[in-house]
């Protein structure tokens, strides 16, 4: 099981760095999604810091600190909740496969590390 969520996790932290990445760069496929779903330009770095503090606690839940990992974990799953409530309520529906992958990736994650 701990095989599982050491993938699991380690993916979560790659997709979760990646996309904080890519917020703090403004790419430009970033700045029209969040116009799309009416977020304002100037939430993108305090909603990039918390994928990147995300992918953060899970390393570091990975490597000492457990407990650190799971709220870390539970912190995704709500803030990719969030993400696909914004999606839906803005009714834009054809890229909610990203905010749903990463929130798939985050449940996984927090499902294998309270079950190992």
């Amino acid at each position: 099981m701990f095989t599982a969520y050491l993938s699991v996790a380690i993916v979560t932290i790659v997709v979760n760095a990646g996309i904080a990445a890519a917020d703090f760069a403004r790419v430009p496929s970033v700045l029209k999604n969040s116009a799309e779903v009416d977020v304002p330009p100037s939430w993108i770095p305090p909603l990039a810091s918390l994928k990147a503090a995300g992918a953060v606690g899970l390393l570091l839940g990975l490597l000492s600190v457990p407990y650190l990992g799971t709220a870390a974990a539970a912190g995704l799953v709500l803030f990719y909740v969030g993400a696909v409530i914004t999606h839906v309520r803005a009714r834009v529906l054809y890229n909610i496969v990203f905010p749903a992958g990463f929130l798939a990736l985050a449940v996984a994650t927090l499902f294998l590390d309270l079950a190992r």
